[in-house]
């Protein structure tokens, strides 16, 4: 397997380096064009457009609009005949992704200035979330959790949950997840009809405030088209993973790793930065070694031949600010005492830190959230949580005292603008 060798001491490596990061999703016309013709077909016709896209997509024909909700009863006997050891591990992980989300709820607060004036914020939880759970080839139970969980912390009232069933067929352990998560509906759809409907709302399926969940290209494009019309959680890029090590990591530990991002799909990125040249060496070696194990490796070799990378570095003060430039979804920071170098990473989705933390974890049960920030936005963006589906009102209780003082201050600034009414309206009060 041929993996980019980079070094920082090479003349180019910037350029290298920019090159390597460079994702920019080619535009479809074809794909922009349905989806737009879907997303106002639904707002038009609501449920009939919804089943004909359905049937036609998912090749799955329901019988009326009310056959796209599944009874709650099934996601309860999807969560019970579960195998025992598939239900525990999704109890204990629902049970730490809880324990997480828990400490990020915000509060209401205010307080009372010298004058009397109350200020503050008052904190309340979005009335309605849509999730978007991929079907099909692509069914991840712990999507439900990481986007239910922190939903139903923050006290969104209800929770309406799409998913394709491409042919009829239902995913178990996702059902059981739904159930588990407290989802309050679920509908058998998906696609950009699914998105449209959620963001519009038809007679059967509600509208909602946010939209959250990953999809396909035609999610993420119907979900960029209704931001406005509600609110959406991201529009996620190719998953990546950047492993900064000191060389004293077992190499197949790193190498797997990679991997495991890797086997996401073909445009996914693995870079591995290191102060030791030799241990790159290591991995790529443990990379050879152990592809042939994996039932995706042709998607693996892909990915690391095409966007993967093993750069070597003068030190581990150079990796932290090539990460930061790199500004990486997942950062596994494996060197031996890993707290010292968090000072110095300032852009990063989740940063997994020492030789025993593995990413994978991240994405399962570790308990903080795995829907990140790629493609370079956790320079500005985090990971998603609790304050995702919580807003924030200001609260301004001025006083009779405190109406004289502000009145003067804002009727200033009014006259200033040459917005008489404003000025008038605060000296109204004053006087």
């Amino acid at each position: 397997m041929k993996i980019k060798r980079l070094s920082t001491q090479s003349s180019d490596f910037s350029v290298e380096l920019t090159r390597l990061l460079a994702f920019e999703e080619t535009a479809d016309d074809v794909l922009e064009e349905t989806v737009a013709r879907i997303l106002a077909d639904v707002r038009r016709r609501g449920d009939e457009a919804v089943l004909e896209y359905t049937q036609r997509f998912d090749r799955l024909p329901l019988a009326s609009a009310a056959d796209m909700e599944l009874p709650k009863s099934q996601l309860k006997e999807a969560f019970d005949t579960l195998p025992s050891a598939q239900r525990e591990a999704l109890e204990a992980a629902a049970g730490r992704v809880t324990a997480y989300h828990e400490r990020q709820r915000m509060d209401s607060w205010s307080y009372v200035d010298e004058d009397g004036t109350l200020l503050g914020q008052q904190v309340t939880p979005l009335d309605r979330v849509g999730l978007y759970v991929p079907g099909g080839k692509a069914a991840y139970p712990s999507s439900v959790l990481m986007n239910a969980l922190p939903a139903k912390v923050a006290g969104v009232a209800e929770l309406i949950m799409v998913v394709p069933t491409p042919d009829g067929v239902k995913n178990q352990l996702v059902l059981a997840a739904a159930y588990l998560s407290g989802v309050d509906r679920v509908f058998t759809i998906g696609g950009a009809q699914a998105v449209a409907a959620l963001a519009h709302g038809t007679a059967t399926i509600p509208k909602v405030d946010k939209i959250v969940g990953p999809g396909n290209a035609y999610v993420a494009s119907a979900k960029r088209r209704v931001f406005g019309i509600c609110g959406i959680d991201m529009i996620a890029g190719p998953s990546e993973i950047l492993v900064v090590c000191d060389g004293k990591t077992n190499p197949d530990w790193v190498a797997m790793d990679l991997f495991s991002q890797a086997e996401h799909d073909e445009l996914a990125q693995a870079i591995l930065l290191s102060p030791d040249a030799e241990f790159l060496d290591a991995v790529a070696a443990s990379a050879d070694k152990l592809l042939e194990q994996m039932p995706r490796k042709e998607i693996i070799r892909t990915a690391l031949e095409s966007r993967g990378a093993l750069i070597h570095v003068v030190d581990m003060d150079e990796a932290c600010v090539i990460s930061n430039r790199i500004a990486p979804e997942h950062l596994e920071l494996s060197v031996e005492h890993p707290q010292a170098w968090l000072p110095k990473l300032k852009h990063a989705g989740a940063i997994f830190m020492g030789r025993y933390t593995s990413e994978s974890l991240g994405d399962y049960c570790a308990g903080p959230n795995h829907v990140l920030p790629t493609s370079g936005t956790a320079r500005f963006s985090s990971p998603l949580g609790v304050y995702d589906f919580q807003k924030r009102s200001s609260l301004i209780q001025v006083s009779e005292t405190g109406a004289k003082k502000l009145g003067a201050i804002a009727a200033e600034l009014a006259f200033g603008e040459g917005l008489q009414a404003h000025a008038q309206s605060a000296l109204f009060r004053k006087d």
